[in-house]
C-alpha cells in the first residue's frame, strides 16, 4: 500500500488552493493566538469575516506540520509519542473552526455561507489526509495490536481504542484506489450538508406568511399579536403582520389562530418547503446525499450508512433501531387516531364540517386540553417569563442538584446584542466555567435549539470550558416580555443539560472533552434536565406572573400535572415518522437510491405504518438538517433511546430523594464529568448499578403495548 506522505498531502491540499497568510493578516488576525480573555471567552468584538479563512488555511498546515515528525517518527511507536502526540497537534485549526462553525449557525450572512461552502471540502480533505497517512495509521495499529502489554490507566487505553477505531473507519485500510474514491465523495458530501443547511435556512426566512387583515388573526394573543407585528417591521411590511416560520412542520401560532384558511396555508407552506422547485429546492441535494452515503458505506465494508454509523452508537445495528421504532409505531398512531376523534367531536359539535387535519391538530387539541382540564396553554405563558424562568428556575435547579452559582457580566463582548454571559462557579466557590445564552430567534441563525462548546475542558492542554445555549424563541417588541410556552421552557432546561454536560467534563484528553460521547447518548443527560422544569420545587420558584409576581396557582399546576401524557400519541407519531424517514434514507443499498425523492417518502412512511395525514412527520426530508445537514445522519432516533435512558433515570432520582446535592454529585461523578472517556452504557450502568429499561418511557408517554413486548424493547448493553 502507497505511503500518503507530507509532500502528497501538500499537493492535494495546493490543489484546493489553499493560500499561504499574508504577514499582514498574520499580525492583525485575532484568531491566529489564543484569546487572552478569562478561559479564552472569544474576542468576538475583534473577529472579523475575512479572518476566518486565513485562519483556518493557516490551522491545517500547522496540523500537517504537527503531523509530520509524528507520523515520519523513527523510533519506536510508544503511547506518548503518538497518540498523545496527535491529541496536541491542531489547536489553531480546532478554535477557528468551532468559532466559525457556531457563529456560522447562530449569526450568519452571506460572506460566512461562502467561506463555508468553501471551505467544507477543504477541511474534509484535510482530515481524510491524515486519517488516510499510511505511516501514521502504521504507528497507531502496531500500539493498538500491543495494547495489553502497554500498561495504560483506562482513560488512555479508551483513547488509543477510539484513535484506532476513528482511523479505520475513516479509511485507513483501503486500497490506495480506494482512499482516492472515499477522498471524493467525502469533499462532495461535505459540500453537499453545506448546500442543505443554508437552503433550508433561505427557504424558512423566505417562507413567512403575510397577513393583511387583522380580524384573520383572531384567537392570538396581545403577545403573539406584537410578535407578528414586529415581524412585519423587520421584514419591511409594515401595515401588514407576518407569521415568520420555524423550521419544524409545526408552527407555533397554529393552536391560536380560529381562521382555518389561514392555519390551512401556514401548513400547506410549511410542508412544502424545499420541495415545490425554486432555487432553494433540496431534493436533488436529498437524492445524491443518500446515493455518496451508501456508496461510501459500502467502500468502507457495511451493508449501508445506517450499519456504519450505528455500529458506532450505543445502539450498535439496524437491527435494534429498527426494533425499537417499530415496537412504539403502532402503539403512538394507535393514540393519535384515538386523540384526532376526540378533536373530531368537538368540530362536529360545533358544526365545522370538516375532517380534522395536519393544520387543525394544534387548534383542537388545545381546545379537547381545555375541555378534559380546564386549562388551555395560554394560561400558563404569563407565568413563564423568560428571566424569570433562567435564573429562578434553569439556574436555580442547578444550584440545588449541584451547587452551582451564576454572575452575568456585561464587560465581555458578544456577537449579537441580546446575548447574554454569565460566569459559573462551581460549588467550591472556584469558576467553573463560563456560560453564554443566545435565545432569540432572528433571520441569521439557524432553527431549532443546541448547545455549542466554544473552549472545551481538558487536563492536557488545562482549559476550562465556555459553552452556549441556543433557542428560538420569538422577540417581542421592545419593552414587551417574553413569556414562553411550555414546550420553550421545556426546551430551555434540556439545553441546559447539554450544557452541565459540557461544564463539568473532567477528562485528560480533548478527544473526550464534554459532549465527545455516541450521538444516541448525548441527548440523555439533557431530557433528565428537563425533569427539573416541572419539579414543584423548581416550578413554584420561576413561575410566576410576570405583571403581579404571584406564583402559579396550585390548581393550575394539577392541571399541568394531570395533562402529561397529553397528546403524547400525536407528539410521539411525528417524532417517529422522523426518525423512520431518517433510517429509510439511510437503509438503502446504493443501487436501490430512488429518482423522486417525494414519491419515496411517502412510501416509506406508509412501509412503517406511520402515514397518517394529520400527524405528518416533525421534519419532511427536505427541510431534515439533523440528517441531511451532517450530523444525526441514520441517528435521529437518538432523541427517544436516549429518552429509555432518561425516563429510567428520573424514575431513578424519583426512589432517591429527587433535587438533592447527593443525587446531582453522584450523577456528576459517574457520568457527567465523564465525556466520552469511557463506553457510554457502561457511564449509565455504574450510575443506576443495572441495564436500562423501556417501561419508564411507555409510562411516561402513555403508551399500551401488546403483552410482551417491553421485554423484546429493552435495550440491552450490547447487542
Amino acid at each position: 500500500m502507497r505511503t500518503v506522505n507530507l509532500l502528497t498531502v501538500l499537493a492535494f491540499m495546493t490543489a484546493f488552493q489553499i493560500s499561504a497568510v499574508p504577514a499582514a493578516d498574520s499580525t492583525g488576525n485575532p484568531l491566529l493566538k489564543e484569546s487572552s480573555l478569562p478561559l479564552h471567552y472569544p474576542a468576538f468584538d475583534k473577529i472579523k469575516n475575512e479572518d476566518f479563512k486565513p485562519a483556518m488555511e493557516a490551522g491545517m498546515r500547522d496540523q500537517l506540520k504537527e503531523i509530520e515528525p509524528i507520523a515520519n517518527n523513527k523510533a519506536k511507536a510508544t503511547f506518548d509519542n503518538t497518540i498523545v502526540a496527535l491529541e496536541r497537534t491542531g489547536r489553531l485549526l480546532d478554535r477557528t473552526d468551532r468559532i466559525f462553525s457556531n457563529l456560522n449557525s447562530c449569526n450568519t450572512n452571506p460572506e460566512l455561507q461562502k467561506i463555508d461552502k468553501e471551505m467544507a471540502p477543504k477541511l474534509s480533505a484535510h482530515h481524510d489526509a491524515i486519517h488516510l497517512n499510511a505511516k501514521l495509521f502504521a504507528r497507531v495499529k502496531e500500539l493498538y495490536d500491543n495494547r495489553e502489554k502497554l500498561g495504560l490507566d483506562p482513560e488512555s487505553a479508551y483513547l488509543l481504542e477510539r484513535y484506532y477505531k476513528d482511523f479505520v473507519r475513516a479509511g485507513a485500510k483501503l486500497s490506495d484506489a480506494d482512499k482516492e474514491k472515499l477522498k471524493k465523495i467525502n469533499a462532495e458530501l461535505a459540500t453537499l450538508q453545506t448546500d442543505f443547511e443554508q437552503n433550508v435556512l433561505k427557504e424558512k426566512n423566505a417562507s413567512s406568511i403575510v397577513v393583511d387583515n387583522k380580524e384573520d388573526l383572531a384567537g392570538l394573543s396581545d403577545s403573539q399579536m406584537a410578535t407578528v407585528t414586529s415581524a412585519a417591521k423587520a421584514e419591511n411590511k409594515e401595515g401588514k403582520f407576518v407569521i415568520q416560520m420555524q423550521n419544524t412542520t409545526g408552527q407555533p401560532l397554529l393552536n391560536s389562530l380560529q381562521n382555518r384558511a389561514l392555519r390551512q396555508r401556514i401548513m400547506d407552506t410549511s410542508l412544502a418547503r424545499n420541495s415545490h422547485g425554486g432555487a432553494f429546492d433540496t431534493q436533488k441535494i436529498v437524492l445524491r446525499t443518500a446515493q455518496l452515503r451508501a456508496e461510501k458505506a459500502k467502500l468502507l465494508g457495511y451493508d449501508n450508512w445506517a450499519a456504519y454509523q450505528l455500529e458506532d452508537q450505543t445502539a450498535h445495528n439496524v437491527a435494534t433501531v429498527n426494533k425499537i421504532l417499530g415496537d412504539l409505531a403502532p402503539p403512538a398512531v394507535t393514540n393519535a387516531k384515538a386523540e384526532a376523534t376526540e378533536q373530531q367531536k368537538i368540530v362536529d359539535q360545533e358544526n365545522g364540517g370538516f375532517q380534522i387535519g395536519a393544520a387543525d391538530w394544534d387548534f383542537y387539541s388545545e381546545k379537547v386540553r381545555k375541555a378534559k382540564y380546564d386549562f388551555d396553554e395560554s394560561q400558563l405563558r404569563p407565568y413563564y417569563e423568560l428571566n424569570h424562568v433562567l435564573l429562578d428556575g434553569v439556574f436555580f435547579a442547578a444550584n440545588k442538584e449541584y451547587g452551582l452559582t451564576f454572575k452575568e457580566r456585561h464587560d465581555l463582548p458578544v456577537y449579537q446584542p441580546d446575548v447574554r454571559v454569565f460566569d459559573v462557579f462551581d460549588r467550591d466557590g472556584k469558576q467553573l466555567a463560563i456560560f453564554i445564552g443566545d435565545y432569540y430567534a432572528r433571520p441569521s441563525k439557524r432553527g431549532g435549539a443546541w448547545m455549542n462548546s466554544y473552549v472545551t475542558q481538558n487536563k492536557l492542554f488545562g482549559t476550562q470550558p465556555v459553552v452556549a445555549n441556543h433557542l428560538n424563541i420569538p422577540k417581542p417588541p421592545a419593552g414587551e416580555p417574553t413569556l414562553l410556552t411550555h414546550d420553550e421552557v421545556r426546551t430551555a432546561f434540556h439545553e441546559f443539560g447539554h450544557a452541565l454536560h459540557g461544564m463539568f467534563s473532567n477528562v485528560k484528553y480533548p478527544r473526550f472533552a464534554a459532549t465527545s460521547v455516541p450521538r444516541d447518548f448525548v441527548e440523555y443527560p439533557s431530557q433528565v434536565n428537563e425533569m427539573w422544569a416541572s419539579w414543584p420545587e423548581v416550578l413554584k420558584n420561576y413561575a410566576k406572573h410576570y405583571q403581579t409576581g404571584e406564583p402559579i396557582p396550585q390548581a393550575l399546576l394539577d392541571k399541568v400535572e394531570a395533562a402529561e401524557k397529553f397528546n403524547q400519541g400525536y407528539k410521539t407519531t411525528e417524532y417517529l415518522a422522523a426518525s423512520l424517514l431518517d433510517q429509510a434514507w439511510h437503509q438503502l443499498d446504493p443501487s436501490q437510491i430512488p429518482t423522486d425523492a417525494i414519491a419515496f417518502e411517502k412510501q416509506a412512511l406508509q412501509k412503517a405504518g406511520v402515514d397518517y395525514p394529520p400527524v405528518p412527520p416533525r421534519y419532511r426530508s427536505f427541510y431534515f438538517s439533523h440528517t441531511f445537514a451532517g450530523g444525526y445522519s441514520a441517528g435521529y432516533y437518538s432523541y427517544i433511546w436516549s429518552e429509555v435512558l432518561d425516563a429510567d433515570t428520573v424514575e431513578y432520582f424519583k426512589q432517591h430523594g429527587g433535587l438533592t446535592r447527593e443525587n446531582g454529585d453522584l450523577f456528576r461523578e459517574k457520568l457527567l464529568s465523564r465525556g466520552g472517556s469511557a463506553d457510554a452504557l457502561g457511564l449509565f450502568k455504574n450510575f443506576t448499578g443495572r441495564d436500562p429499561y423501556l417501561e419508564p418511557l411507555l409510562k411516561r408517554r402513555g403508551l399500551d403495548v401488546t403483552p410482551g413486548a417491553d421485554d423484546a424493547a429493552k435495550p440491552k448493553a450490547s447487542p
